[in-house]
């Protein structure tokens, strides 16, 4: 096994950092902040594109284990009923889109992500994303821009929206230098919006049923060509509705794939009917985790997918799945803000060393992982991380666990899956271990940086492996040396047959 990492770690992203120790860890050795910066850089990518998504953790699965994104909710209004949201709902813990838990004016947004950039230093990209829809709601949508632009101007614009008032806004999205739009795009057939989408308001006027669900589907080709024809990256989210559009999202895919989309992040169903929803309601039900992987292996060859999203809140701080938006509440946040830019310049200089790193430590895991899958096996493993792309947390602490595949193909980042923590106060809950072992469907072995020995024999109870043996490495490179173990294992199995 490799080494732990430095001292100064991106164990603990989101704590307050030592950066003189950080940069006296990052150049006693390897190579240059500027040359590893690059390494990271994909073979399939342009220069101009890698700069827009490098640091952006949505539109970049490895920088998404560095880079934290903030959303403000500045834009309540909606011009679209979708069947399976309820604005009205909010529960602090809870991880959704269109939740919030306080609605900001453009000034109460100014001083609110001030205070996260002096404060978290891992922020790269501002976000609005609701609770409405931004290009609708679109006058505080622009001033809260133009505000954050004139204070932090390296930090990245992105905004998310149904598409509707989108043509009608990309000049001008384009020219606040806005680079990454996100649109959530669930049909090309209207006979399948009208099933999710009541209703539309549209040229002041509510239109119901096919005939809204034509119009909301012109408009969002028609704001994907324009955005693509501008050279402003688009994201497509796609909610998955078993029986009543899972199969459909395969079209889907096709079409915004011809339409130039940069990435197609295909996301579950969330059906609660304490949320109030239609589709919670009513009863509807969203997949399986293994439901949602098994489609997401159909699109693979059609349009890029991103398999991390964490269908974050509207208000969400943080790391994906380490929201903290909870500790930057309007009565904590000061009334008098200025911008001190050192400590994300610092975080940038030192996390350009530990990228370089794991960039090479990835690309060596995977060839490993090719060199051993001979008999053609596969397993899906499930880690437990703080971030860094590292084995780095306690089992009975983790929220969330990083799902991998490893195959022929190599290694691969294929989703994730919450958890509710298994630790309470230094106490296991049983309960919860069986919620756990439930979420882990498909999954054969679980990675930590500790384990105890209860639900260490519960989870092998259950046909899952846990082990703490890889503490702190990189994910792939552990999972590497597992698989090269299990693969033995079946060449053995295969022998006494």
């Amino acid at each position: 096994m490799s080494q732990q990492p430095f001292t100064i770690s991106l164990d603990s992203l989101m704590t307050p950092i030592d950066f003189e120790a950080m940069k006296t860890a990052a150049t006693s050795g390897g190579c240059s902040t500027s040359s590893c910066g690059s390494s990271a850089k994909p073979d399939d990518l342009d220069e101009a594109t890698w700069d827009k998504i490098k640091d952006h953790p949505c539109y970049s699965e490895e920088a998404h284990h560095y880079f934290a994104r903030m959303h403000v909710a500045v834009a309540p209004a909606c011009n679209i009923q979708c069947n399976y949201c309820n604005r009205k709902y909010d529960c602090a813990n809870e991880s959704r889109p269109g939740v919030v838990s306080e609605k900001l004016t453009p000034d109460e947004a100014r001083r609110k992500v001030i205070t996260v950039a002096n404060t978290v230093p891992q922020f790269s990209v501002l976000g609005i994303a609701g609770p409405g829809d931004a290009c609708y709601d679109w006058k505080k949508s622009q001033a809260t821009f133009a505000a954050i632009a004139r204070e932090i101007p390296d930090v990245k614009l992105c905004i998310s929206t149904n598409g509707l008032a989108l043509p009608d806004r990309v000049d001008e999205l384009a020219n606040m230098n806005v680079d990454h739009v996100t649109i959530t795009i669930n049909m090309v057939d209207p006979e399948i919006g009208a099933k999710i989408y009541p209703w539309i308001y549209f040229n002041k006027k509510r239109y119901t049923g096919v005939e809204a669900a034509t119009i909301l589907h012109q408009r969002q080709m028609l704001g994907l060509e324009m955005l693509v024809a501008r050279g402003i990256l688009v994201k497509v989210n796609s909610v998955m509705i078993p029986g009543v559009n899972d199969e459909h999202l395969i079209e889907v895919n096709r079409w915004v794939k011809e339409r130039g989309a940069f990435l197609h992040n295909v996301m579950p169903l969330i059906s609660d009917p304490a949320h109030g929803t239609h589709f919670g309601l009513t009863g509807q039900r969203g997949p399986t985790a293994m439901e949602l992987k098994a489609l997401q292996d159909k699109l693979e060859g059609g349009a890029k997918l991103m398999r991390h999203c964490r269908q974050c809140r509207a208000d969400a701080v943080g790391l994906l799945g380490d929201d903290r938006g909870q500790e930057f509440t309007l009565d904590q946040l000061p009334e008098a803000v200025v911008y001190d830019p050192s400590k994300r310049a610092a975080y940038r200089e030192i996390v350009a060393e530990e990228r370089g790193d794991h960039v090479r430590a990835k690309e060596k895991a995977i060839a490993a992982v090719k060199e051993n899958a001979g008999d053609g096996h596969s397993i899906l493993v499930a880690v437990a991380t703080k971030g860094g792309g590292r084995i780095n947390e306690h089992f009975g602490h983790a929220r969330e666990f990083q799902v991998y595949e490893a195959s022929t193909k190599g290694v691969a980042f294929v989703g994730h899956r919450r958890i509710d923590a298994y630790c309470m106060d230094g106490f296991g809950e049983d309960a919860t271990l069986d919620a756990t072992i439930a979420a882990l469907e498909g999954v054969t072995h679980v990675l930590c940086a500790k384990v105890g020995d209860c639900p260490k024999d519960m989870l092998t109870a259950a046909g899952i492996e846990a082990t703490d043996a890889y503490a702190y490495e990189y994910a792939e490179t552990a999972i590497s040396a597992l698989y090269a173990a299990t693969a033995s294992d079946a060449g053995q199995t295969k022998a006494v047959a």
